[in-house]
């Protein structure tokens, strides 16, 4: 019997069950949704997070002293690159790189009369583009100027946990290059929400030079974070400021904790889908059986006819193949407009839970990313699952016996 008048067979077949039809389906297409908004998810947080992390903290490239580590925060002058700004200019005429920033870090105690934090002390050039998302993101107050003295910002959740506002003065205790321990007092001119509170709630910015004086490193920083035209350039660049004394750093290496972190929860979803498919893989085999039973007789008489068991079990198998193929098409339909919805709008996250995610950038809004090559992937995955799942009610109707099907009620 030709192929389509097997597909006629099973086309009519599906739409005389049109409701069992239909409902099948949908729990096929609702199975290809919650995938395909896992994978957005998953795209979208590799994107977005690499992508801000690059442009609130790590750059393209960073370059440092070879014994420097970032964990530790040293003010030693072995770990610190000499005459960091002078050194940012030059870098700043290759003609791949954007701008060049130099930084100081290092770490310390912000206090009031009634309390105080451990914080991360910043020091920027306030007139290099970098900073430009810590520029907009001022919420009260004013941003820094580069001769500013005594003038800090702080991260508007750290202030309204703290109970600070604008015009304040605070103190900021640390330990000096020589590691002797010294306060000052500092005005706060400005509150600063850039939208990643893992990165506004324990910081304090002040201009470079009045965090090189506090600190007494004179004209040294950590480290130079450099922004390129192209990222597909770090190697290039990185190879041309290589030497014996430092060390560059590429995104790659600068934000291996996420890269690795999703690496590793890739598992679980993996797991996710297999529990997935495996749900709708039962629903079409429990139908495809169900429609085995209701059409007993007319399997027998179908056999009675002459027709083979080769070919009963092919027209089972061509209806298991067009309920995945229609529930996936209208899985594409829904999960498109999920996916959309989870790219262009997102989800909120309350910035208390944000803060909580330490190490990069994180946001208050959750979004997904359309990943066109791994949707088509799930739904091929999912077709073929179905396809052999619905072997074993096609062969189940093939097995059985004209005489005993013709009697069947």
């Amino acid at each position: 019997m030709a192929i389509v008048k097997f597909l006629a067979i099973a086309y009519r077949n599906l739409v005389r069950n049109a409701r069992r039809t239909g409902l099948t389906a949908l729990a096929v297409a609702l199975g290809l949704v919650v995938v395909m908004a896992m994978s957005s998810l998953i795209e979208g947080m590799v994107s977005s997070m690499v992508a801000d992390n690059i442009r609130m903290s790590s750059g393209h490239l960073q370059l440092r002293d070879e014994s420097y580590e970032s964990d530790k925060a040293s003010l030693l002058s072995r770990d610190l690159l000499q005459d960091g700004e002078t050194l940012a200019v030059q870098i700043e005429a290759l003609p791949e790189v954007q701008s060049a920033a130099p930084v100081l870090w290092s770490g310390g105690l912000l206090g009031t009369a009634q309390e105080s934090v451990a914080i991360e002390i910043v020091g920027i050039d306030p007139d290099d583009a970098f900073h430009a998302p810590v520029r907009k993101g001022i919420t009260a107050g004013e941003f820094l100027k580069r001769d500013d003295r005594g003038r800090i910002l702080i991260g508007q959740g750290l202030a309204d946990e703290m109970g600070i506002t604008v015009g304040r003065r605070v103190s900021i205790a640390a330990s000096n290059a020589n590691g002797v321990g010294q306060e000052g007092i500092f005005t706060v001119v400005g509150l600063v929400d850039t939208g990643f509170p893992s990165i506004d709630q324990n910081r304090v910015i002040l201009p470079l030079a009045q965090a090189q004086s506090f600190s007494g490193v004179g004209n040294r920083v950590s480290s130079i974070i450099l922004m390129l035209h192209d990222q597909e350039d770090a190697a290039v660049v990185a190879t041309k400021l290589a030497g014996p004394d430092t060390q560059v750093l590429t995104w790659e290496e600068l934000n291996r904790l996420i890269l690795e972190s999703v690496e590793n929860g890739l598992i679980f979803y993996y797991v996710l889908y297999g529990i997935v498919f495996l749900a709708v893989a039962v629903i079409i085999a429990n139908t495809l059986l169900m429609s085995v039973f209701a059409r007993a007789r007319e399997i027998g008489i179908l056999s009675s006819l002459g027709m083979k068991r080769g070919e009963i079990t092919l027209l089972f198998l061509i209806e298991g193949i067009l309920l995945a193929l229609l529930g996936i098409a209208l899985g594409w339909v829904l999960g498109l407009a999920v996916v959309a919805y989870m790219t262009y709008v997102g989800f909120s996250v309350p910035a208390e839970t944000a803060s909580l995610i330490e190490g990069f950038a994180f946001g208050t809004t959750l979004k997904g990313g359309f990943a066109p090559d791994q949707f088509a992937i799930l739904s091929l995955l999912l077709l073929v699952i179905v396809s052999l799942v619905s072997l074993y009610p096609a062969s189940f109707a093939a097995k059985m016996e004209p005489v005993e099907a013709l009697h069947s009620l």
